[in-house]
């Protein structure tokens, strides 16, 4: 009986022995998607960033954290960004353009978003700008601990600039005096900052004059705070100025200002009352309200509904070969950007339309303007979106000329994003009141 228990171990042995010779395959985990953390649902797919270009996708995303955008831009900008999906190419493992994201977030006032992407993203502490990005919606948020622990926690770039300031910051917050002179004079010797030096003096002083208030980055108002200071004195940056009025996510609006009956029903359709709008616009006629006005209230409302009709598009068109210069370039202008939402014209109107010369040129590249056309057309939804992103940034807070505008309506429509592509036709006929 022994001799077979020992005979029935040895041949198990045997087995083992040559089971672990045999060669093992080793899976090389994949490195993380940073793009795959979402905020929300933004009603975009997983599929939003397939095919698109992840040379573009470093060129935009940064640009949209310091450059002010338009309220179409802006939020084109949050939902696209706020979303969850693979990243475009190889750009999803680049912690430094998710960090750029996050910045570009809470550039756009979206710091609850901002917030939530990285509350699902892990090993901040291995990426010093996706952990500047987390640190600075924390002290923005006035969660100056998570602020600090991020400082204390970071295992790569801790002789960087930001964070021999933030640490000096939090050392003395934490009580530790004399490490935090030391940190602060290092910090001042590496790159002397007027600003910094004042505020984060008087700080380790305990007294004296810190001066005026600074907005420039969430570091500047902690310190701007925590001195007492009146910070609402003080003017932000553009990207401050945004984070610290946070909104909520949603649609586009706009102000429209006058009381008058037209411009009460435009203010409807500019925050998103249509009904309120076509109720309003059912009790006007052309023997109170003038006929161009009259033309462009149609407009705004068959744009915001979804609907661009035909007839409203031939009205522009006529009226925009009558009257005096100034009135045609508006009603061209209205005309040429309904179309771009995909009004039917006739043959007739067609012609004229073809004659119009009022509106403004647009200022992209050829190029530029050529590569959003064809992302639309081939259906690449997150690519068009950064690339109507990239016009709009460099147009700045009024947004895109009609040139560029009528471009970015139609490919955005052609690829999937009608809600925008609806959003950037009404703010553009709005410019035409």
């Amino acid at each position: 009986m022994g001799r077979r228990l020992l005979s029935v171990a040895l041949g198990a042995l045997a087995v083992s022995t040559a089971a672990l010779a045999q060669p093992v395959e080793v899976a090389t985990l994949s490195a993380p998607d940073f793009f795959s953390n979402g905020a929300r649902d933004t009603g975009l797919g997983p599929d939003l960033w397939r095919r698109a270009s992840a040379q573009t996708a470093r060129t935009v995303i940064p640009m949209l954290g310091a450059k002010p955008l338009s309220p179409a831009a802006q939020a084109l900008a949050r939902r696209v960004l706020a979303t969850g999906a693979s990243g475009p190419e190889t750009a999803g493992q680049d912690p430094e353009l998710a960090g750029a994201r996050i910045n570009a977030l809470i550039a756009q006032g979206a710091v609850k978003d901002a917030a939530a992407i990285l509350s699902r993203t892990a090993n901040l502490d291995r990426s010093p700008t996706l952990a500047q990005a987390g640190a600075e919606a924390a002290l923005l948020a006035g969660d100056e601990e998570r602020a600090c622990d991020l400082a204390e926690g970071l295992t790569a770039g801790r002789e960087e600039i930001y964070w021999l300031r933030l640490r000096a910051y939090c050392q003395l917050r934490a009580g530790q005096a004399g490490p935090a002179q030391l940190t602060f004079d290092l910090a001042q010797g590496v790159a002397r900052d007027a600003v910094y030096g004042r505020l984060m003096g008087a700080k380790l002083a305990g007294g004296g004059d810190p001066g005026a208030p600074s907005l420039r980055n969430g570091l500047d108002y902690a310190l701007s705070r925590g001195l007492g200071l009146d910070v609402a004195s003080a003017k932000p940056s553009p990207a401050m100025a945004a984070a610290l009025q946070p909104t909520d996510p949603g649609p586009a609006v706009w102000t429209v200002e006058g009381s008058d009956q037209i411009h009460t029903a435009m203010a409807a359709v500019a925050v998103g009352d249509l009904a309120g709008a076509q109720t309003q616009r059912a009790s006007l006629t052309a023997d109170t309200v003038a006929v161009n006005d009259l033309a462009l209230l149609d407009a705004l409302i068959s744009a915001a509904s979804g609907k661009p009709d035909g007839p409203t598009l031939d009205r522009l068109v006529e009226r925009g070969g009558a009257g005096e210069a100034k009135t045609r370039g508006k009603m061209q202008n209205a005309a040429i950007l309904l179309a771009a939402l995909g009004a039917p014209m006739t043959p007739q109107a067609r012609g004229e339309f073809a004659k119009f010369t009022a509106a403004e040129p647009g200022k992209a590249t050829v190029a530029r303007g050529l590569a959003l056309d064809l992302a639309g057309a081939e259906r690449v939804p997150g690519e068009t979106a950064l690339l109507a992103l990239w016009m709009s940034a460099d147009a700045g807070a009024a947004g895109p000329p009609v040139g560029d505008r009528a471009r970015i309506i139609r490919a955005l429509k052609a690829a999937g994003l009608e809600d925008d592509a609806r959003a950037f036709a009404v703010e553009g006929l709005l410019a035409q009141r």
